[in-house]
């Protein structure tokens, strides 16, 4: 049994975020140090320096996400264990985080003691999904990844994060400026985007998202 106390990175790009959760874990007498970060490009590194035994990641962050940071330490560090820590609800967030490789989801409006047992369980090696956010089993879906055909399963984790903005209304500057990538680069998602949904209007994106539950 784990006797050490948990030590836990927590990438998240808002301040108050982090502060908050420091706040709420220090009161948890199995959390030890806790590490935060505000960018997924950071994570890698911050992970080798610090080896962890949990990282609270969001998915919703400027520069590569939370998604590909998410496939990105699971590609460097096999053993990872990553609980997402998400303001999004709808299944398909969680089941993309699972796809990529966390096994934990819970969301930021869950009570404070969700996220401290949760920390605890992943930590221990075992998976945790917040109850109500995927309809059958959270044992069952973990051991069998779904592979439905789902029709945004055909975009990557970068090109999902453009997508969930482009759906919103936001134009191409914006989504750059959201994500701090380059007008062009945002163009070039786009159409790859628009190609893969075979849609070819921003109209058209907004309404696969509203179809499945992105606004």
């Amino acid at each position: 049994m784990k006797t050490d106390k948990i030590k836990v990175l927590l990438v998240d790009d808002h301040m108050v975020v982090r502060a908050g959760f420091r706040m709420l874990l220090s009161c948890q007498d199995f959390i030890g140090e806790i590490v935060d970060i505000d960018r997924g490009e950071l994570a890698t590194k911050a992970y080798q320096n610090f080896n962890p035994d949990v990282v609270v990641m969001d998915l919703s962050m400027p520069g590569i996400g939370g998604l590909e940071t998410i496939r990105r330490l699971c590609k460097c560090y096999p053993h990872v264990l990553i609980l997402v820590y998400s303001i999004h609800d709808e299944r398909i967030y969680v089941e993309r985080a699972l796809d990529a490789g966390a096994i934990g989801y819970v969301t930021k409006n869950s009570a404070a003691e969700v996220l401290a047992k949760a920390v605890g369980v992943i930590a221990s090696g075992k998976k945790y999904i917040e109850k109500g956010l995927l309809p059958e089993s959270p044992e069952i879906r973990l051991k069998h990844p779904t592979k439905n055909k789902h029709k945004l399963n055909v975009l990557s984790p970068r090109e999902f994060d453009v997508f969930r903005l482009l759906s919103k209304g936001l134009n191409a500057h914006n989504v750059a400026n959201e994500l701090s990538l380059s007008y062009k680069t945002i163009c070039n998602y786009n159409t790859q985007i628009k190609n893969k949904l075979n849609a070819s209007t921003s109209a058209e994106l907004a309404n696969i998202a509203m179809v499945h539950n992105i606004i």
